[in-house]
């Protein structure tokens, strides 16, 4: 298949199939939500968490697999390999794209992540994620509590600081959240960089919009940080050390390389 996708005659064909790996997502996220209804009340929690957690991770890495076929999205993701295994983990990532949580999921098979409580309680969408044992944003006690127990269970917490996606570039203000749970699980934070040179799926992007082709995104291991009795100091020390990559990103390329 020709990768001239910047290319006037490509573009249209390059529309349709960036088109319909979406709906490959939308299809492959109904179904295992369908069968996440149905054995939410069959297994235990335990079971329950396992399934789901591990259902999602090999979900998303089958389906990142699958669009390696049309060579529209490029993806380096085998930085996350030595993370894989490991319990009581959190990982904190910079946040440019709507897909970061599935990039980083798909290879982290222990994790969790906090969820707006919208999206739980709707039965289709939520019904995986309350099967992995996703946590609820709704109270942020609760979600503290709850985030601090699943991590003492060798869980690994997957969040972004910023909050959403990237608004007002190179990062918004981080949210000492992450700190505060680490503090309470005495777990270590390991950061996470996500490069890309695509403004594919970032804040305000329309679905439909065709962006510069290929889409590259990679991963990079940053520095592990202790917690801290003083969480907002080292909220504000770990988000200097995001600025100061993403000030030096500026003039270093998002990998080519393909997973």
């Amino acid at each position: 298949m020709s990768r001239t996708w910047g290319g006037v005659l490509a573009a249209p064909a390059a529309w349709g199939l960036l088109q319909l790996q979406l709906l490959a997502l939308g299809l492959i996220s109904l179904a295992f939500n369908l069968a996440a209804l149905v054995l939410y009340p069959l297994l235990g929690r335990e079971r329950g968490r396992r399934a789901g957690r591990a259902g999602i991770a090999y979900g998303y890495r089958g389906y990142w697999a699958f669009t390696r076929l049309f060579g529209l999205l490029r993806l380096e993701l085998d930085a996350l390999a030595p993370l894989a295994d490991e319990p009581r983990l959190v990982v904190v990532a910079n946040h440019p794209s709507l897909l970061d949580a599935m990039l980083l999921v798909a290879r982290l098979p222990r994790a969790f992540c906090v969820m707006k409580a919208s999206l739980l309680r709707n039965p289709f969408l939520g019904a995986g994620a309350r099967l992995a044992r996703y946590i609820s944003n709704d109270s942020a006690h609760a979600m503290v509590r709850r985030a601090v127990a699943e991590l003492r269970d060798g869980g690994q917490l997957v969040m972004f600081p910023e909050g959403t996606r990237t608004t007002a570039p190179p990062l918004n203000a981080f949210h000492p959240s992450f700190a505060l749970i680490a503090k309470h699980a005495r777990a270590p934070i390991q950061t996470v960089f996500i490069d890309t040179d695509s403004p594919y799926l970032s804040k305000g992007w329309p679905l439909a919009r065709l962006p510069p082709l290929p889409i590259r995104f990679s991963v990079r291991l940053g520095e592990r940080f202790a917690p801290r009795a003083d969480h907002d100091a080292l909220t504000r020390e770990i988000e200097g050390y995001f600025r100061a990559d993403a000030a030096a990103r500026v003039t270093r390329p998002a990998s080519a390389a393909t997973a």
